[in-house]
């Protein structure tokens, strides 16, 4: 393997794990609507605030994946990270901008003590988590089929060529697996009830799920894979199907796994199909622009896997250590209520207690 391959390697090993981490927080924020209603005498507001438990010692460390991903696609593939940035200007600055929503809303929930300000930052979280998980399957989709690149490695297309109906069914894809997963992973970190009716939504989604990943994981490999990728593409379906019957079973903690294989296996699928190119161009194969073509100097590549190798195990270690810390699974009970909830919803909690 060359240091270029290599590094395309790592790059995806690190959008791995940022759609593995980050995947179940979008999915939390993109349930909270739906799985935050008031419920079994709960207010939803205490709902909502149990899923955010879940995640809140987490969700700021699982971006670091995507700072590092790119930061790596800068270092090793700078032709790669231009060419892209620049075509997915727009997709990029719309998931930018979910993400930033996302952190403020979060963050500063709870900062004021009203029902319609906690109401806006639900709708910052929602909004910031269903947008991200749309987009990121459009832009990984136009990697894999290829965009209209020239010979000096400029898209000559316009926004609505990234529109195309095989990237559309890939954002669905993605959203719909993020969403199985953050219903799997509140079932993992909860108790009582919220508990339950999470694994109810993860059975709700993971049947749809596995018939719009299949459907575009089938168009992917006859389209775009090689031989090996039905490997990937094998083992993805049977992760779904596995996840579906193990939430089925109340196993939540194999269910998660399920999942996460799911994801990886959907990854490999695009970087295989991607390979040995970083971008096909569908205006002449000639433009394709390659691993080896679109990689830094050797010196530089030999530079950033040293420092790879040192800083990267720590970083690991660290963030391995904090999901240990917080490992407990987390009950409504635990979240005190808030004096600004709606007279309606303080009703139900001075009747539960």
């Amino acid at each position: 393997m060359s240091l270029p391959e290599f590094w395309f390697a790592i790059v995806g090993f690190l959008f791995l794990g940022y759609f593995i981490l980050e995947g179940f927080d979008f999915g939390v924020g993109m349930l909270m609507p739906f799985l935050g209603r008031a419920k079994h005498g709960v207010p939803g507001d205490t709902r909502r605030r149990a899923m955010l438990n879940t995640i809140g010692p987490v969700w700021d460390g699982n971006e670091v994946w995507l700072i590092t991903g790119g930061g790596a696609l800068f270092a090793a593939f700078p032709a790669w990270y231009a060419t892209m940035f620049s075509t997915f200007y727009i997709p990029l600055f719309l998931i930018l901008v979910g993400l930033i929503v996302r952190v403020v809303s979060i963050e500063w929930r709870g900062k004021i003590d009203d029902p319609r300000w906690r109401w806006w930052a639900d709708v910052g979280i929602g909004l910031g988590s269903w947008l991200p998980a749309i987009l990121w399957g459009v832009a990984f989709a136009n990697l894999v089929r290829g965009l209209p690149i020239d010979g000096e490695e400029q898209f000559t297309g316009n926004f609505f060529d990234l529109l195309s109906p095989y990237a559309l069914l890939g954002g669905v894809a993605t959203a719909m697996l993020f969403a199985t997963h953050g219903a799997v992973f509140l079932a993992l970190k909860t108790s009582d009830e919220l508990q339950q009716d999470s694994m109810k939504a993860a059975l709700w989604i993971a049947v749809p799920t596995a018939v719009v990943a299949a459907v575009w994981g089938l168009w992917t490999q006859i389209e775009y894979g090689k031989d090996w990728t039905w490997i990937a593409l094998g083992a993805a379906a049977v992760a779904i199907i596995s996840a579906t019957v193990l939430a089925f079973a109340r196993r939540e903690g194999w269910a998660f796994v399920a999942t996460t294989v799911a994801i990886t296996g959907v990854v490999i699928l695009i970087l295989g199909s991607m390979f040995p190119n970083v971008i096909p161009s569908t205006t002449d194969p000639a433009f394709n622009m390659t691993i080896e073509g679109s990689a830094s100097s050797h010196y530089t590549l030999v530079v950033i896997t040293w420092a790879a190798a040192i800083i990267t195990p720590i970083v690991m270690c660290y963030q391995a250590w904090t999901y240990w810390v917080f490992r407990q699974r987390i009950s409504t009970s635990h979240i005190p209520p808030s004096i600004g909830l709606p007279l309606r919803e303080r009703k139900v909690t001075e009747k539960s207690t």
